[in-house]
């Protein structure tokens, strides 16, 4: 009976004495390599182009509907503007005018868009979104306005 108390009071004093199961943040190389998988192998549909074009009408388009579908995590200017959790999710919800994600093509893009990322936290629109809806946002997301510039979503500012 005792040697069944001793292997795991054992593991305990090593945890305890190690630190416990704390982990560092990810180094620039673990991070590279994540970033390139997600950009190269995991998020489908890189060569894809966006049907729609690049105007000043397709960006409203894409404007409303991103402000009905993704202001709720993104705030309104894809930027996180007036969303009290985004830097507090594991992981955070990303800026979409940071680097990382201005890299992904317009096919990736309405890949995450349709999909999702199920770790994250991010829901698949397939079937919620027309594509016409999500061509457009892909659209909005290439021309964000500046940070802050259009308000915080309303159901966070009472």
């Amino acid at each position: 009976m005792r040697r069944f108390l001793v292997l795991p009071l054992g593991a305990a004093l090593l945890l305890s004495l190690s630190g416990g199961c704390k982990a560092d943040p990810p180094g620039r190389l673990e991070t590279s390599i994540v970033t390139t998988a997600k950009r190269d192998i995991f998020v489908q549909d890189k060569s894809e182009k966006n049907p729609l074009k690049s105007d000043s009408a397709t960006i409203a388009d894409g404007k409303e509907a991103f402000s009905h579908y993704c202001a709720a995590c993104h705030g309104f200017d894809g930027q996180n503007t007036g969303v009290p959790f985004a830097d507090r999710m594991s992981p955070p919800v990303p800026l979409l005018s940071s680097r990382n994600v201005q890299a992904y093509t317009d096919g990736q893009l309405k890949w995450v868009i349709d999909y999702g990322i199920k770790p994250s936290g991010m829901p698949g629109s397939k079937n919620i979104l027309s594509d016409d809806e999500i061509w457009s946002i892909v659209v909005y997301l290439r021309h964000l306005p500046p940070a802050g510039s259009l308000g915080e979503p309303e159901m966070y500012s009472r």
